[in-house]
């Protein structure tokens, strides 16, 4: 009853008092309900004995030489996984608050904290999913409010420690079911089972392995497979042609030199596969974004190939520029990248005038639109 209370409380004050967290109000009345009515639930007191109150002693680890190579392994494991939950935690918050985070400043940053931490007994640290998206959702914008969350745990810690004790597990519980539903994104599902096997057996054996196991065996897993279909997509792209009278004409309207691009577009090629480990390259077009023409043609010819997260970055490329009343074009895509789009509805998403087979087509659409608004039509 608590624990349902708590996530009614929650849901209630989220939908009509948005200005305060809905966590901190369940979290507050939860606890003065327990203690108030002598209810007999476990706490963070009794499940774990209570949080220390006041601050750790500082202790230097004694230097081991005999187990560097023992726990060389262990180390360079939990590196790894830390600095890809950093990173989705980044890219997590990325998508709900619109930014766009520094990741070798986030790294560096867990680095120093890394570092210095174990020195007074602390465990390894990185971005938690759960508290950067309650952290947003609750308002968050810049990385003050980490701040002011490190600030309130350290009171928490020096003041409030006994008072912490009271807090009911139930009403955590309540807590970390809306969290986690909250990052779910589960409009994002529709899409991954619209793309091809190998991307969603990627997905689905990861999402099995974070509800079976935990998120340390699913990120492996899951990094594993992702870097075996990087290399299966990578080599698939090599192919060896004769070049014929008939490729070379055909490639006069793919040719930059052979279609002057108009005043108002600018055009940008992307080269090479385009897949998970490179979809933050466009970040290179988004930070220009406020001096962009009205029309901006991406020229895929020399994309050998592109997986689920290229395309959402290209997807989410065409919806910042349509937020800020510009167009993306985007042509000749190759067999497999063409294919990945078609089936995702990559078209539909962004307009399918606007999905062009040739350079020399795509301007002419960019012409269209050019033209379009100087009328005052809409163009679709």
């Amino acid at each position: 009853m608590l624990a349902a209370g708590s996530l009614l409380t929650i849901l209630v004050v989220n939908k009509w008092v948005k200005k305060v967290p809905g966590t901190i109000v369940a979290l507050l009345l939860g606890t003065v309900v327990s203690v108030a009515a002598g209810l007999d639930v476990a706490t963070i007191g009794s499940a774990f004995g209570g949080i220390p109150a006041g601050l750790p002693t500082l202790h230097l680890p004694q230097f081991r030489p005999d187990l560097i190579l023992p726990l060389l392994a262990p180390a360079l494991t939990i590196t790894m996984l830390g600095s890809i939950e950093s990173l989705l935690s980044a890219v997590v918050a990325d998508r709900m608050s619109g930014d766009k985070h520094k990741p070798n400043v986030e790294l560096v940053a867990q680095g120093v904290a890394n570092i210095v931490s174990p020195l007074f007994g602390g465990l390894p640290a990185t971005g938690a999913l759960a508290r950067t998206a309650t952290n947003v959702r609750s308002g968050a914008r810049t990385p003050v409010a980490g701040m002011i969350h490190a600030v309130t745990l350290l009171v928490v810690l020096l003041v409030a420690a006994p008072l912490a004790d009271r807090i009911p597990l139930a009403v955590l519980a309540a807590i970390l079911m809306v969290v986690a539903y909250n990052m779910g994104e589960w409009a994002e599902i529709p899409e991954i089972l619209r793309h091809g096997k190998a991307d969603i057996a990627v997905w689905l054996i990861t999402f099995s392995l974070t509800v079976l196991a935990d998120l340390t065996v699913a990120v492996q897993a899951g990094m594993i497979l992702a870097a075996l279909l990087f290399v299966a997509k990578v080599t698939s792209t090599t192919t060896v042609a004769e070049v014929t009278r008939e490729y070379v004409e055909g490639g006069i309207e793919h040719s930059l030199q052979s279609n002057p691009i108009p005043e108002g577009v600018v055009v940008y090629r992307i080269h090479g596969p385009f897949l998970f480990g490179a979809s933050d390259k466009l970040s290179l077009i988004e930070e220009r974004m406020s001096d962009l023409p009205p029309v901006v043609v991406l020229r895929l010819r020399n994309m050998t190939a592109i997986d689920a997260t290229g395309l959402h970055a290209l997807e989410t490329l065409a919806d910042k520029l349509r937020a800020s009343g510009r167009h993306m074009v985007v042509c000749a895509a190759r067999s497999q990248p063409g294919h990945l789009m078609e089936k995702a509805g990559f078209a539909e998403h962004i307009g399918r005038a606007n999905v062009q087979p040739s350079l020399a087509k795509a301007l002419g659409r960019a012409r269209e639109i050019l033209d379009a608004q100087q009328s005052g039509a809409v163009s679709p």
